[in-house]
């Protein structure tokens, strides 16, 4: 906490003085900015991680039945607690992107509230201007921040400090999906009382698990010495060129009358560069590791929530790795 690209631009550049003969000194830590040797999409990979875990758990619709809920994202009102870099780029992308409606942003000073939803980038410009929340035009102000949490809405987001559900409060909180952004947000006598009510909560160890999956991506760019996307890119758009040729001269030779969508020929045409394989690995990363603990969580009698779930797939890696050698 309190780092950031610079903080870490540092320590490599002193490691880097340090260890002059090192050839892969950039690897020394990550989170750099990609002029620093660190990889696009980082900044922001925490909160988009959330974001990807959301959306595969709304892929399943038998578990969010188990959350009294159903449908998508759209329309579902979000609160989040902590606008930070977490809790900023999940609310950001699940309203852009994913049509949720951000309902409450809690902070320091207190809370925000609006039924008709909360403009992300508008409350971060008069964060960062005014130092807090109040006064912010368009919405409620409350300085009981800790209250806004519990109030009615379908996706509470915990992204910054952790015991913020605990014992005193457990009972109250309303919403029916829990998605733990922060580390430890919800206690343990919490988590039993939330487990009895029928919340269902998607645990730290994997919902803000983005950050160091890409944090892994830089690290592997940093050893290969060679940027995401550099050997396939174009590779792709010589291919993609093929396809969009023999499309429109299937249509101008037959008259067939019909072109092709505007922008999809220029958005077609291009290659994925880093970003986007970042995203794209990031996405993976996180279906495959959702749909491993619903595994467990659906095919085992004595697991009751994704928590356990996770802790069995955690652990029955690290056991599987020891036995394979041995151990």
């Amino acid at each position: 906490m309190g780092t950031g690209e610079r903080e870490m631009a540092w320590i490599a550049d002193q490691y880097a003085r340090m260890n002059t003969t090192d050839i892969n000194a950039k690897a020394c830590v990550t989170g750099k900015p990609p002029h620093a040797g660190g990889i696009q999409g980082r900044v922001e990979a925490t909160g988009r991680g959330v974001q990807y875990a959301l959306r595969e758990f709304f892929r399943h619709p038998e578990d969010v039945a188990l959350a009294h809920l159903s449908g998508g994202l759209d329309g579902k009102r979000v609160i989040v607690q902590g606008l930070g870099n977490v809790g900023y780029h999940a609310a950001k992308f699940l309203s852009e992107e994913d049509g949720a409606i951000i309902t409450a942003i809690i902070e320091r000073d207190g809370a925000l509230v609006s039924d008709t939803g909360l403009s992300v980038e508008d409350v971060k410009r008069h964060l960062a201007t005014t130092g807090g929340l109040k006064d912010f035009p368009g919405a409620t102000f409350s300085p009981d921040g800790s209250a806004a949490l519990e109030l009615p809405c379908d996706i509470l987001i915990p992204a910054a400090l952790e015991g913020v559900i605990n014992l005193h409060n457990a009972a109250r909180i309303q919403a029916p999906l829990i998605l733990e952004a922060a580390n430890g947000p919800i206690t343990f006598g919490a988590d039993e009382i939330l487990r009895q009510k029928g919340t269902v909560i998607i645990p730290d160890m994997y919902a803000n698990a983005g950050g160091v999956t890409v944090s892994y991506f830089e690290w592997v760019k940093n050893l290969s010495h060679i940027r995401f996307g550099r050997m396939q890119r174009r590779a792709e758009e010589a291919r993609h060129a093929l396809l969009v040729t023999e499309l429109e001269r299937m249509s101008a030779d037959s008259n067939l009358g019909w072109t092709l969508s505007p922008g999809f020929k220029e958005n077609y045409l291009r290659g994925a560069g880093e970003l986007e394989l970042v995203r794209s690995g990031l996405d993976d990363t996180m279906r495959t590791a959702y749909q491993s603990m619903r595994e467990i969580w659906h095919g085992r009698k004595d697991v009751e929530d994704l928590r356990v779930a996770a802790y069995i797939v955690a652990i029955d890696r690290v056991a599987k790795t020891y036995r394979s050698k041995g151990l």
